[in-house]
């Protein structure tokens, strides 16, 4: 078990691995060759020119400005000075509400640590129960409540403080709840128009053998919203196409990387071989090689592509249907279409850089199997990865280690080594095995088929925060407790076992710290170097880049993760919630993660991260539930806990909490939730009425009609002139609908008189 000269050799680790980290990202962000890595963000809105292109040679590589190094640590003044509504404007809606995380974490934990410092600690630490009892345990223990003895008249305090922190907690929610809220409506009546406003996605479109897909949706919506409708794009599945397409950039990649090597050293031309990874198979002549591969995927991305066009196997029962107004739209998307609750579904379309376009092919029929498939992968996974988490806890724990490789005793019981196993390395080890699993929870989100990246990354994010309760949380206690008090579990009667549990949950408090150290005060500064996007910028420069446009493409400026990001912040409020009565000592190391986190991603979301999409904030219900979950856990533990304190009449009064915290979530989801889920009719006639006044010649056709065309639909992924793209385009004849007795419209389509614009129509419209 951890004592607290191993907790201060992790610290001592920590702190001087986080300090490395943010001296080096201070001396590197200096350096001119270093600035694409560092600013891109800047870039990538052409308000930064590269410091290389002027002024003599060694300067655009190295700053021979001393004076800057006297400033190094300006960065983290200037991440604070920007104002919110300024950040919104520059890095959007979600990246700033993202950072509100952090500081709702501060607003919550400050106020708590403090009271639970001035009373709960002196209340736990003046007492001898663990020093009179035979299990193990350390310093830190004695300011935990495992040293109130049992029946102890001092729970009451404890009881009071669980009541305290939840109201606390619960009106700083609310307060908080409410002022996303304003900033979304606030948001979205004064964001610039964008194609989503105005466009729906209709999913389950049913099929009718005398009409095509494209006629049955214009009919419908001409018959069912003949004053708002305006146009539509079928979905069409071309995930084949994209593939090629990314194939041959790939191939062309190499190429280009070839032919530089070929140009710096005419003396050989560049060899490769065809096998596995390039290790294995026949040397041939790369630039020859990769220059065949690119004309073979050329001619298969011509053919692919005419089938998608031509063939109506490749469109699918969906479309993005585009409205005359917002009115029109919002009316459509929060409504049922059809009497058959099935059929004409009907969803806000996400914004097009939002859409995931594979998952569109993906036939509406097979979502529900795909769900619980991927349901049941979950379950197993979780349940497996407890393999691993016990693991970790028997890094934890001396005694175990000695008892099963004897051989290494001699060297465990060295003092520094002692330390660093029970102090630093069980929380690397968890973080090590943590590497692979967000990678694995997104694939699975994508073989669910959610349609936007957005949706992909709140699936991924709600899996993640259920793993960690499971696994990193309760998987913790669990096999940490059995490890720890092994002896006394063999030892004692059943009865008793409930009782030594109760006690031995407060000591994982010293393993949960090593992880915050760890990740929340090493990894983060880590985060904010950016090794890894650094080297390859680095590497892709050296052999790839040719021109400034190269260069651009080589930046990796990333984006927040909210996959990632979000569940480790609610992991963060699971333990602070949880510990807060329990082991006080916990809440300052996560006071400095909240803290350091925010100027970090602050500086990142101004400088670094290009945001993927704009959701608007709408994650915030989903961190609202969270924390409320978290709360409730919190004091489902608390209960349990004292419980096996023979806290009769306090515990009781525990009761109520949780039914509390339960109704204020249920308030809070009637009050401020629909403003996440549904647009409201009058801000959109507002925003309509305002439009049209400062635009009443404005061309909405013209703005919507493309701007839900597949991307390898739009040029520039292939090297095709576009002349004659459009030419076949032009030659397409269209067939007339065949359709008799007309179902869905009586009469003809007010848009081409018999029959609907097709893919290509829509196509050739938006072109200029």
């Amino acid at each position: 078990m951890a004592t607290l000269g191993d907790m201060g050799l992790s610290a001592a680790i920590n702190i001087l691995s986080a300090l490395v980290f943010l001296v080096a990202f201070a001396i590197l962000r200096l350096q001119p060759f270093n600035d694409r890595v560092y600013f891109p963000k800047w870039y990538l809105k052409g308000l930064r020119s590269s410091p290389t292109r002027s002024g003599a040679f060694v300067t655009r590589f190295v700053n021979l400005d001393w004076r800057s190094y006297l400033r190094f640590l300006n960065w983290m003044p200037d991440a604070l000075r920007m104002p919110e509504p300024e950040l919104i404007d520059h890095a959007g809606l979600d990246s700033a509400v993202y950072l509100r995380i952090y500081l709702l974490g501060l607003k919550i934990f400050v106020p708590v640590t403090l009271i639970a410092w001035t009373i709960l600690v002196p209340v736990n630490w003046t007492n001898h129960t663990l020093a009179k009892s035979d299990v193990n345990y350390s310093e830190i223990d004695l300011l935990s409540i495992s040293n109130i003895p049992l029946g102890s008249q001092r729970f009451w305090t404890h009881t009071l403080m669980a009541y305290a922190f939840t109201f606390w907690a619960c009106y700083i929610l609310q307060q908080e709840y409410a002022k996303v809220a304003r900033m979304r409506l606030h948001f979205i009546a004064s964001e610039k128009r964008r194609p989503d406003q105005f466009t729906v996605l209709v999913k389950n479109v049913p099929p009718d053998p005398d009409e095509s897909i494209s006629e049955t949706v214009e009919h419908f919506f001409l018959v069912n919203h003949p004053d708002h409708y305006l146009t539509h794009q079928v979905v069409c599945n071309a995930n084949k196409l994209a593939k090629l397409v990314k194939e041959k950039k790939r191939n062309q990649n190499w190429l280009d990387y070839y032919q530089l090597k070929y140009a710096r050293n005419q003396s050989q031309r560049p060899m490769m071989k065809t096998g596995f990874l390039g290790l294995c198979g026949e040397k041939v002549d790369a630039i020859d090689h990769q220059t065949a591969e690119i004309e073979r995927l050329s001619k298969e991305i011509a053919e692919e592509r005419e089938r998608v066009i031509n063939d109506p196997k490749s469109i699918m029962p969906a479309a993005f249907v585009s409205f005359k107004t917002r009115w029109g739209a919002a009316v459509c998307a929060q409504t049922q279409q059809s009497s058959n609750p099935t059929l004409w579904l009907t969803e806000w379309a996400s914004e097009p850089r939002d859409v995931y376009w594979p998952n569109l092919a993906i036939p509406y029929v097979s979502v529900s199997i795909r769900r619980l498939i991927i349901g049941v992968a979950f379950f197993f996974l979780t349940f497996f990865f407890m393999i691993p988490i016990a693991f970790v806890q028997s890094l934890a724990n001396i005694e175990y280690i000695e008892k099963k490789a004897p051989f290494l005793k001699p060297l465990i019981e060295i003092k520094f080594i002692k330390s660093f196993i029970q102090g630093f390395l069980p929380g690397i080890a968890l973080k090590i095995f943590l590497i692979l699993l967000p990678t694995i929870l997104m694939i699975m989100s994508k073989f669910e088929g959610f349609l936007s990246i957005s949706g992909l990354e709140r699936r991924s994010a709600s899996r993640y925060y259920i793993f960690n309760i499971v696994n990193v949380f309760l998987g913790s206690i669990i096999a940490g407790t059995a490890f720890q008090q092994l002896n006394t579990f063999i030892n004692q009667s059943a009865n008793e076992i409930p009782k030594t549990i109760g006690v031995a949950i407060p000591m994982k408090a010293t393993f949960f710290i090593t992880y915050i150290m760890v990740d929340g005060w090493a990894g983060i500064a880590a985060e904010i170097l950016r090794l890894k996007p650094l080297i390859i910028f680095h590497l892709k420069n050296f052999f790839l880049v040719k021109t400034e446009k190269d260069r651009d493409e080589a930046m990796d400026p990333g984006s927040l993760g909210f996959d990632t990001g979000e569940p480790q912040i609610q992991f963060y409020f699971l333990l602070g919630l949880v510990y807060a009565v329990v082991t006080p000592i916990l809440l300052p190391f996560i006071l400095v993660f909240f803290g350091l986190a925010y100027v970090v991603f602050r500086h990142q979301i101004i400088n670094v991260y290009n945001q993927e999409y704009e959701s608007a904030a709408a994650f915030w219900p989903d961190v609202h539930g969270r924390i409320i979950s978290a709360m409730v856990i919190s004091q489902l533990l608390l209960m349990g806990l004292m419980s096996t304190k023979h806290a009769a009449l306090s515990t009781p009064f525990l009761l109520a909490l949780p039914i509390l915290t339960i109704s204020f979530h249920l308030y809070c989801k009637g009050r401020y939730e629909p403003a996440f889920r549904r647009y409201p009719l009058q801000e959109a006639m507002m925003k309509d009425t305002l439009e049209r006044a400062k635009e009443p010649h404005l061309n909405l056709k013209a703005y919507l009609q493309n701007a839900y065309i597949h991307p390898v639909f739009k040029g520039g992924d292939d090297d095709e002139d576009e002349d004659e793209i459009i030419e076949k385009l032009e030659a397409t004849v269209l067939v007339p609908t065949k359709r008799q007795s007309r179902r869905n419209t009586p009469v003809p389509s007010k848009v081409s008189g018999d029959s609907s614009p097709s893919l290509l129509d829509l196509q050739e419209k938006g072109r200029p």
